[in-house]
């Protein structure tokens, strides 16, 4: 049997970019439903709210107890870089992040960590965006991630252009690390997805920017990688990135990608946006260094169809 699973054909009302572009060719199967949730590399969502989405996903992976184990610290790190409301789509949505910590919790978790290191004003950031209430409300701890005292300094071994990086404590302080970045346009390396969101996760963004900033992206992910990352395409900011400038900048997706594979995320995430992985060069170059696989027609796929 071919190995790319099709679960629910796209069809209908929708994006066309997610119908046309994500997965093409793949088959459709009768026997698709007897396969293992174990057996999944990763799997799409479309048409629902982003907690539904994400309930989907989970338990198409076996559940939230697949990943955390009880009594476990849990880090989720969504984007919460801007000072903006979530409908301008700059950072995660607030609902996919409280209903990540709920089944963290409800998985048995000790602690749910959510931390950025914001660009605008952080405490801005985290109220304005609905991500702090949304974390308090769900039973998770927000963690300031703007003094330079949290970080400590990390050797990267197999960095071409990044050697070393300070690094937040609690990255390493926890004992599971789920990445939730949102999908959108970044003026700088095209898309900003689930590699360029561990950018949050470190002190020092200038030094990035300065010296290759697609190869530090690729360099990082060769050290960091979450466990997983949950990709939110609910709504997915299409030009005027990574801050946005109005609504008019927003399209609505009602889309989700869940996978242990940082690269594969990013690559099936890329054509939701409407692009291919070879376009953007640190998913690519990434590719090349072996952190995981764009290549998304070698992995088994569950998509999920909640129209």
């Amino acid at each position: 049997m071919d190995r790319r699973i099709f679960i629910k054909t796209l069809t209908g009302a929708g994006v066309v970019a997610y119908s046309s572009l994500l997965f093409p060719n793949v088959i459709t199967s009768k026997k698709s439903k007897n396969f293992l949730a174990s057996d999944f590399d990763l799997v799409a969502v479309r048409g629902g709210e982003p907690e539904i989405m994400f309930d989907r996903a989970i338990e198409s992976l076996g559940g939230m107890q697949t990943f955390v184990k009880k009594n476990q610290k849990v880090l989720v790190k969504p984007n919460i870089a801007w000072d903006v409301v979530p409908e301008k789509a700059a950072n995660t949505n607030p609902k996919l992040v409280a209903r990540i910590i709920e089944h963290c919790l409800n998985a048995g978790a000790k602690d749910v960590y959510v931390f950025d290191h914001t660009c605008d004003n952080w405490q801005r950031a985290y109220r304005n965006s609905g991500i702090e209430k949304a974390v308090r409300d769900s039973g998770g701890k927000m963690v300031p991630g703007n003094d330079e005292r949290l970080y400590q300094n990390y050797d990267i071994k197999s960095g071409k252009r990044l050697r070393t990086t300070k690094i937040h404590e609690l990255v390493f302080d926890t004992d599971v690390f789920i990445n939730v970045p949102i999908l959108k346009h970044h003026s700088s390396t095209k898309l900003t997805i689930a590699m360029k969101n561990l950018m949050g996760i470190i002190y020092d963004r200038g030094y990035w920017h300065k010296n290759d900033l697609n190869q530090c992206i690729a360099d990082f992910a060769t050290l960091q990688k979450p466990l997983l990352n949950v990709v939110d395409c609910y709504r997915v900011l299409k030009r005027n990135g990574p801050r946005g400038v109005s609504l008019a900048d927003v399209a609505t997706y009602k889309a989700l990608v869940i996978s242990k594979d940082i690269v594969a995320a990013d690559a099936a995430s890329t054509r939701i946006f409407g692009l291919e992985a070879e376009d953007i060069p640190h998913i690519r170059i990434a590719d090349q260094m072996k952190v995981g696989t764009k290549n998304l027609s070698n992995l088994k796929i569950n998509r999920i169809n909640l129209n």
